[in-house]
């Protein structure tokens, strides 16, 4: 799944389906007809938005997962790697050296929430 990148703008004006409060239990959250769930970072230290998404994807829900708030590009690799379809980066981040970033690694050893596999059983297949 390729990370899209939303701009801030573009964020405001969208209407979200379903936004996730960082204390709200991502095991519990009604998903029926939502396409998108908004999780925010209010500071880039604060990891549990990384953790509702995981949860969500394992969950089955496979509509859009978007990130927003105090985001940064250093956070990418692992945002994608825990379910976000879509970021709306801080304003002072670079959207090109971010997708710079995201090409740096072609593949990882461990699963994440897309593919949960780890990549020494896929090739044992």
């Amino acid at each position: 799944m390729s990370l899209q990148f939303i701009s801030s703008t573009e964020h405001t004006a969208d209407t979200a389906g379903l936004v996730l409060a960082n204390d709200a239990d991502a095991h519990t959250a009604a998903l029926d007809n939502v396409q998108r769930i908004d999780l925010h970072f209010p500071k880039f230290t604060d990891g549990r938005a990384f953790s509702q998404a995981f949860i969500l994807r394992r969950r089955g829900f496979t509509g859009d997962i978007r990130a927003h708030g105090d985001v940064l590009i250093d956070q990418l690799v692992q945002i994608q790697r825990s379910g976000f379809s879509s970021v709306v980066l801080r304003d002072d981040q670079n959207v090109e050296h971010g997708k710079k970033l995201l090409s740096h690694y072609k593949s990882f050893y461990q699963g994440d929430a897309i593919h949960p596999q780890p990549h020494f059983a896929k090739e044992a297949v």
